[in-house]
């Protein structure tokens, strides 16, 4: 990736990003968001992306696709991560250790039931 040198160059990056986004979202594709601000790392959020990723490639699964952010300002539910089915609300769930991950891919990702008890009401 180029270095970005002027708001032309920003512009541009946000306007593939957004392009990018529209795609995703047209496509019919899953999207799984953790949440990786300091406190969710400092809570294990990296140990948990790595289990949905993980979860992602032993199953072969397709259409899904994992991104990250920053803080989403629940400290004390850390790690979260959200789960946005196509054409569904986001979904975010609380407390999530790899475990928990794998279980929200498979009942959740995979065949569309909440896991309740970690769903966080917004």
């Amino acid at each position: 990736m180029n270095a970005i040198k002027s708001l032309d160059d920003l512009k541009n990056v946000r306007d593939a990003a957004l392009a990018k986004r529209k795609i995703s979202e047209n496509s019919g594709s899953t999207q799984v968001i953790v949440g990786m601000g300091t406190c969710g790392i400092a809570a294990g959020a990296r140990e948990t992306m790595k289990s949905v990723l993980d979860y992602i490639e032993a199953n072969n699964i397709e259409n899904v696709v994992v991104t990250q952010t920053g803080c989403i300002g629940l400290c004390e539910q850390e790690p979260i991560m959200q789960v946005v089915l196509s054409g569904k609300e986001k979904v975010t769930y609380g407390k999530v250790n790899p475990d928990v991950a794998k279980k929200i891919m498979k009942e959740h990702v995979g065949s569309g039931n909440l896991v309740q008890d970690h769903v966080i009401t917004l």
